[in-house]
């Protein structure tokens, strides 16, 4: 992801963290900036021009790249989330490492054309149907971390420990069912003994996750903590997604599923809470006084019917705040910022909850963050040179005046706006067309086709 060579970036307009600024020329070096001169009303001589709102990279922070296969297939009619779920496990029942790969390849092109830069990719799907470890028992996790680099972008593979299939009592879970043999490893020790063979890359980092406290036993949580511990690794978890949940979790424990995390050592700085969704008060405090952070999944969350969260209290608490596609009933970063603000507006009846900067923050600086890229998302000397440009005259964006272009792309703009994206100085969208994968509308139709077939 390291490009070894030298290029100026004049920014129409760019966003530098609080506001939006006239006239930027960015100067990067070696996939990284070295310079950001502010005041340049044209671009300097060689630069390459970028019309329109410059943002740092986003970061989708919450990824199962093959659920992008369901779009359409479970609109049909009624249901929840457990019904939902059956669903997904039939796709993901035919899932290889060759046909995952064709998939996340596309989703991760279809990222970049969004403007997205890093994906969390939180991927439980290990073995072959049945549970037969392949001849590499990292297969699948190589296939998405191959994908991502074909379509140019950053990924931090988050293993997933996925044990059990239901909260048994205090010390084990209900043995995987039939779709989830695939998922297991067995024991948190030999799910540790895999990921460590997982090696990082210039576009790859490798963190871990726990599914939930109803996929990994109490008393396996720790070895889980400790692995992300010992590596100083990202570390995201499922909570409190659904109250069947946490009512499990109380029958078996006498706590709530956070209250379960903070007392085996899962929370803190480098965890991240994914929804977080029917919390306490109790619960609140925790996430935040620890300072683990919050990925908010708005689109995933409406679509599943699964409740609407307490991001700002949880904010308040302490907890840093994340964005995420999670099932890609649609992949755009600025849908998912708005739609956390306008579900606070709906739940509270007043508006004004995030400033459009602090959204952007959650969907840029702060989910790269989550991720383990603590270098990327923002526009300054030392930062990998991520850069996504919004069009600002298209008909949704044209009109405001550009210093309201924060205001502009959070509430108006989509993914569609999208004009270039930029990864370690690589032009990986231009112009609002992918440079590496020619055609990803078709590659999505046939990748998603083969699983279907």
């Amino acid at each position: 992801m390291t490009h070894h060579h030298t290029q100026t970036y004049w920014l129409e307009h760019a966003w530098l963290d609080t506001h939006v600024e006239p006239g930027v020329a960015v100067d990067t070096r070696d996939g990284r900036i070295t310079a950001v001169h502010r005041d340049t009303p044209t671009p300097p001589p060689g630069a390459e021009v970028l019309r329109g709102l410059t943002l740092p990279g986003l970061a989708n922070a919450h990824s199962h790249a093959f659920h992008r296969a369901l779009r359409g297939t479970v609109q049909v009619g009624s249901g929840t989330f457990w019904t939902w779920r059956e669903v997904m496990y039939a796709t993901a029942d035919r899932l290889t490492p060759e046909t995952y790969h064709a998939l996340a390849r596309a989703v991760y092109a279809e990222m970049a054309l969004a403007g997205i830069t890093s994906v969390g990719e939180f991927h439980y799907v290990h073995h072959a149907p049945g549970g037969t470890p392949y001849a590499d028992p990292n297969a699948m996790g190589e296939a998405l971390i191959d994908a991502a680099a074909e379509a140019g972008i950053r990924i931090t593979l988050l293993d997933t420990a996925y044990l059990s299939s239901a909260i048994l009592n205090k010390h084990s879970g209900r043995p995987p069912t039939t779709h989830q043999l695939r998922f297991s490893d067995g024991s948190a020790d030999a799910w540790a003994e895999r990921c460590s063979v997982l090696k990082e890359r210039d576009h790859a980092r490798i963190g871990a996750a726990i599914h939930s406290v109803r996929a990994v036993p109490a008393e396996q949580l720790a070895t889980v903590a400790r692995w992300a511990e010992e590596r100083r690794a990202p570390l995201h978890v499922h909570l409190s997604e659904q109250t069947a949940e946490n009512d499990a979790c109380r029958e078996a424990h006498g706590c709530t599923p956070t209250q379960l995390l903070a007392e085996h050592g899962v929370l803190g700085p480098r965890t991240t809470g994914v929804h977080n969704t029917h919390l306490t008060d109790e619960d609140i405090a925790l996430i935040g006084g620890s300072g683990t952070g919050t990925c908010m999944c708005p689109t995933t969350e409406r679509d599943l019917a699964d409740g609407i969260g307490p991001p700002a209290a949880l904010q308040q608490a302490g907890s840093p705040l994340s964005l995420g596609s999670d099932s890609h009933a649609v992949i755009d970063l600025l849908e998912e910022a708005r739609a956390m603000e306008l579900n606070e507006r709906l739940r509270t009846r007043t508006r004004g909850h995030w400033t459009a900067a602090a959204l952007l923050r959650a969907a840029s600086a702060d989910g790269h963050a989550a991720l383990g890229w603590d270098e990327a998302g923002t526009i300054e000397t030392g930062a990998l040179a991520d850069l996504t440009t919004i069009a600002l005259d298209s008909v949704r964006t044209a009109g405001p005046l550009p210093r309201l272009g924060a205001e502009t792309a959070v509430f108006a703009a989509t993914a569609a706006d999208v004009r270039h994206t930029i990864v370690g100085g690589r032009h990986v969208v231009r112009d609002g067309a992918h440079a590496l994968v020619p055609d990803v509308p078709q590659a999505l139709a046939q990748a998603i086709r083969s699983l279907r077939a």
